[in-house]
């Protein structure tokens, strides 16, 4: 066994890498760019050595740079997480010629698995079933339409060389084809720096299973059951179980085999994943990714395997010491907690994590993050912040654990996906087993829909919060006034004439909200209209908690609990329930004449840091509210951002390439009411 390894990757795969080399008594050495100077991953390693500015193609994609940094430190072997450089035959041949373990499999079965359409070819070969399809190398217009013709619509465009789900795209007519797959080659040949594309059958109903394979060197490759990575944003995974419900043995018999003879066809060694698309009990070969996948914990929590242990001795040369796959025991869950916002066609979000507060790891529960509260997500990298996983008994149990994990999870600062990963779990298709790609979008109502819990709720913690601030205030100002005990000092409703009262307005959804608060005989009477806007009042005793941002709230008798945090003029509302659920208010007096002025000039902004991928407008050209003005790439995302309303654009400032702040114009349109 090597004893010293650095980690070519970052965020939350470096840190858990760590954690498993660590224990085996490896020295941990960690590179890091400009952006992640700070980062949790370079604070758990023994050594850490830089290796460029932020983007990644200047830094982690830097082979030069790492193996530099390898030699530096005297790495004896590199392991190159998942992304970047992990599935990069020449990364893996680099690592060989300076005397350095690759942590993988060989660079011939990289190579062998990089292209899809090669892939399947091997495949075809190995007699392993393929999804009807086009994977030649012939690539004009005419045939690729052709081909099309000849698979039947809807059609799936893939990029050959990519993954992740970057390029695809879903043609349901002829029409639409030759848009898409200009659409598709742009970003393959952006993404991948390849715009060849293959075609696939485009499936109804499918479910996306994949089988985890471990293969040492020796002649010995294992399947380790299946998983479900069915429930899917934009091709890119939400949810992810082991083992796959609802199979049949006989369709399990058969993953297991097919995914063994695609391993065993390429010579591959080391932790691996075929991925199968299925539908009833038919099942395709997808591709195989040569590497450790995002979703590698729930294989652990059945098999009771660290893989990235197993990992390292495969590398260092030891042997599988089983010759037939460990059984699997119970069942396990995982999520994937990003910084995006679901209700706006899944913007990624950047910014300081204010708070990221996660519950310990308990009985069950498992949760692997690269970020701490306080760091800031940037948008130079994917935006997965953290994996909540959890192991049960059975699928029911797993989801128990997992629903309560998620409710105890807290975050301000970004928007992300967290209510949309309570609402999955909960919701009672998924409890069912009823999964496939579409699951989303068939359950977007649900799933996408606004918050829905007692938006009055927060209006009240948000006014408890306020009163206890004053109260706080005043408190601190009678201990350190030359008389603590004037009554002008107190704020619990001492008046020389008459009770206290208070009027506040915050901005919630949108609407502004009045409350009036009165107090009288220890407890407030807060007055304000309901969200249906009906007249309410109700008597309101509130305190804090052990922690102080917790409120123990009595309303009417009925007591519940909140948890508030203030950010200047912004109170951020947790409540509590079957369905936690976070929402923002705004002090009115925060909303001035520059946000309207923004609102209203015509000035289409970047909504997040990103690259220009296209601009689809010229100044003089009319447009409509909602179409697409300009195409900005960030955190692995296409942004469209469009029309804020009929008008006609009188400025560009934006060109194909830039690389452009968040707030910088774009786009001036000057609306049809203004002209």
């Amino acid at each position: 066994m090597f004893r010293s390894l650095l980690v070519a990757n970052r965020g939350e795969i470096a840190c858990r890498i760590f954690r498993t080399a660590r224990r085996m008594g490896l020295r941990c050495i960690a590179v890091y760019s400009e952006a992640d100077a700070h980062a949790l991953h370079v604070e758990l390693a023994d050594e850490a050595y830089p290796i460029g500015p932020p983007p990644a193609s200047a830094s982690y994609l830097r082979i030069d740079r790492i193996i530099e940094a390898a030699r530096q430190a005297g790495a004896e072997a590199i392991h190159p997480g998942y992304g970047f450089l992990a599935e990069n035959a020449e990364f893996a041949e680099a690592c060989e010629q300076a005397g350095i373990v690759f942590v993988g499999p060989p660079a011939s079965a990289i190579r062998a698995m990089g292209s899809k359409a090669a892939a399947k070819a091997v495949m075809a070969k190995a007699g392993v079933p393929l999804v009807p399809g086009y994977h030649d190398d012939v690539q004009d217009d005419a045939r690729l339409a052709a081909e099309a013709d000849r698979i039947g619509y809807p059609v799936l465009i893939k990029a050959s060389a990519g993954g992740g789900g970057r390029g695809m795209h879903i043609v349901e007519r002829a029409a639409d084809f030759a848009d898409a797959l200009a659409a598709a080659r742009r970003v393959a040949k952006a993404a991948f720096g390849d715009d060849r594309v293959l075609l696939e059958r485009y499936l109804r109903r499918p479910r996306h299973i994949e089988v985890q394979v471990l293969g040492d060197a020796h002649g010995t490759i294992l399947d380790l059951h299946t998983r479900d990575c069915s429930v899917q944003r934009r091709y890119q995974k939400v949810v992810e179980e082991a083992p796959a419900p609802d199979l049949s043995d006989t369709v399990r018999a058969g993953l297991a085999k097919a995914a063994v003879d695609s391993a065993r066809a390429v010579g591959y060694r080391n932790a691996g994943t075929v991925e199968f698309i299925a539908e009833g009990d038919a099942f395709y070969f997808m591709e195989m990714n040569t590497r450790l996948q995002v979703e590698h914990p729930v294989t652990e929590l059945i098999t009771g395997l660290d893989l990235v242990e197993w990992q390292l001795r495969i590398a260092s040369g030891e042997a599988l010491p089983f010759s037939e796959s460990p059984p699997a025991s119970g069942h396990a869950v995982e999520v994937r907690l990003c910084a995006e916002d679901p209700t706006l066609d899944w913007r990624p979000a950047v910014g300081r994590l204010d708070r990221f507060l996660l519950p310990e790891e308990a009985s069950g529960v498992r949760i692997d993050t690269g970020v701490r509260e306080g760091d800031t997500i940037t948008p130079f990298y994917d935006s997965m912040i953290a994996k909540v996983i959890a192991h049960g008994e059975d699928r029911a149990a797993a989801l128990r654990r997992l629903s309560a994990a998620l409710a105890a999870i807290r975050i301000d600062g970004i928007a992300t996906n967290l209510d949309l990963l309570r609402r999955i779990v909960g919701h009672p298709s998924f409890r069912a087993g009823d999964l496939s790609t579409g699951f989303i979008a068939a359950h977007a109502d649900d799933l996408l829909a606004a918050p829905r819990p007692l938006p009055d709720r927060a209006l009240i913690a948000a006014s408890a919060a306020l009163l206890l601030d004053e109260q706080d205030r005043a408190e601190h100002f009678a201990r350190t006034s030359a008389d603590p005990h004037s009554p002008w000092n107190r704020r619990d409703g001492w008046r020389l004439h008459g009770a206290a009262s208070a009027e506040t307005e915050l901005i919630q959804d949108g609407a502004v909200r009045r409350v009036r608060a009165e107090y009288g005989d220890g407890f407030w009477r807060l007055r304000f209209r309901s969200s249906t806007d009906e007249p309410v009042a109700l008597a309101l005793r509130a305190g804090r908690g052990l922690d102080h941002d917790a409120l123990l709230l009595d309303v009417d008798g009925v007591r519940t609990r909140a948890t508030v945090r203030r950010y200047g003029d912004d109170i951020v509302v947790t409540l509590s329930g079957p369905e936690p659920t976070t929402a923002t208010l705004t002090v009115r007096h925060q909303i001035g004449a520059a946000a309207t002025a923004i609102a209203s000039s015509g000035s289409v902004v970047a909504p997040i840091p990103g690259r220009i991928v296209k601009v689809m407008v010229e100044p003089g050209q009319p447009v409509a509210r909602g179409e697409t003005l300009v195409i900005l790439e960030a955190m692995k995302t296409e942004l469209r951002i469009a029309a804020p309303a009929d008008g006609t654009v009188t400025r560009v400032t934006a060109q194909a390439g830039d690389l452009v702040a968040e707030g910088t114009e774009l786009v001036f349109v000057e609306a049809e009411s203004a002209a």
